[in-house]
Formats: C-alpha cells, sequence, structure tokens
C-alpha cells in the first residue's frame, strides 16, 4: 500500500544513546492527518534496526548522514510517497521532467 505524506514533524534526540537506538526521528502523516510512517535515523555504532510494518505503518531506518537528504525531500518535493514492499521501506516522488528547475 502506498500512502501520500503530507505533512511531518521532526524529533532530535541528545545524550551519546540517543532515545531507543536512534539520534532522530521524522514522523510522517497521510491523509486525515494518521501515522504514514516513522523514519529513524542512527549513529554509526548505534543498532541499527530493519525496516518494518506493523498494520499501516512504516518503520524505516537510515544512517544519520542521510537527514539532510530525506528532510530536502520532504521540504521540496511534491508528492512524496511511503510504502513497504520486499521488507524494506521506501520514500518516493512522482514523476518529473528533467530540468525542471526545484
Amino acid at each position: 500500500m502506498t500512502i501520500e505524506v503530507t505533512n511531518y514533524h521532526i524529533l532530535l534526540y541528545g545524550s551519546p544513546e540517543g532515545y531507543q537506538t536512534n539520534r532522530a526521528q521524522i514522523a510522517l502523516y497521510g491523509p486525515g492527518g494518521a501515522v504514514a510512517g516513522y523514519i529513524r535515523f542512527n549513529d554509526p555504532g548505534m543498532l541499527f534496526e530493519n525496516d518494518s510494518q506493523s498494520g499501516s505503518t512504516i518503520l524505516m531506518h537510515l544512517p544519520s548522514s542521510m537527514f539532510q537528504s530525506v528532510l530536502d525531500v520532504l521540504r521540496n518535493e511534491k508528492p512524496v510517497y511511503i510504502y513497504f514492499a520486499q521488507g524494506r521501506g521506501f520514500l518516493s516522488t512522482s514523476t518529473e521532467p528533467v530540468g525542471e528547475g526545484e
């Protein structure tokens, strides 16, 4: 199932351990405000969990070095979708013309 992401919010976790093995989290919301998924970011050396899906909520795990890239996609692209397939979470955009200039 593919869900369009319509809103998001960010949590950053302090301390050397972060929170529940994560350094930061971006919560993604679909139409109507329902949680569509969470993208959780881990520093090198932190426990790196597998992506998963619980009901309709997708959990993605990425290295902290990807945080700015994911944030750029959420800020600059529309529409953005999240889905789960083959044991992995995916964040995607629609097809766009080359040289659109965004």
